[in-house]
């Protein structure tokens, strides 16, 4: 079977994950809390929003696993003024992604990527994509493993 073809992969394990939970959807939710972690000189390395059936807002970022204290006390700033229910953390997270032109284009590439995963019992946290790049979050230390077997899976051009 051919492998499909990738540009590459990426990935870092000096992360902490963040999630600002059930806060009441409106506009300005991800604006407040990316321009208050700006202000304070913190880079956002990975972000996802969803919205649940209560309506509901749940923002998950990752940050650089030194900027961990920082972030969350940034946060906690501003948790009443967002209306958020509850902050959670996790040190020690990971992010692996894949690359390579116009993705949107072509089926399969996310799916033959957690299926890779999940072959050797690596669960994924979160995931994120955009027009290039299919990313997820996992344990920083399953980061060799899954690298490994994504260039089992993938062919790199």
């Amino acid at each position: 079977m051919e492998k499909l073809k990738i540009g590459g992969i990426l990935y870092k394990t000096d992360l902490s994950e963040i999630g600002v939970m059930s806060i009441p959807d409106r506009p300005g939710i991800a604006g407040a809390i990316l321009k208050a972690l700006g202000d304070r000189g913190i880079s956002v390395r990975f972000i996802v929003q969803c919205i649940d059936p209560h309506k509901l807002s749940h923002v998950l970022l990752c940050v650089a696993e030194e900027d961990l204290e920082d972030a969350l006390s940034t946060i906690k700033d501003i948790q009443s003024d967002i209306g958020a229910q509850t902050v959670i953390h996790k040190p020690r997270v990971g992010m692996i992604s894949i690359f390579g032109p116009e993705f949107q284009e072509r089926p399969g590439l996310a799916g033959a990527m957690f299926s890779a995963l999940a072959s050797v019992g690596i669960n994924i946290q979160a995931i994120s994509s955009s027009i290039a790049t299919v990313s997820c979050l996992i344990d920083a230390d399953r980061v060799p493993q899954a690298v490994e077997v994504l260039h089992q899976t993938f062919e790199i051009i």
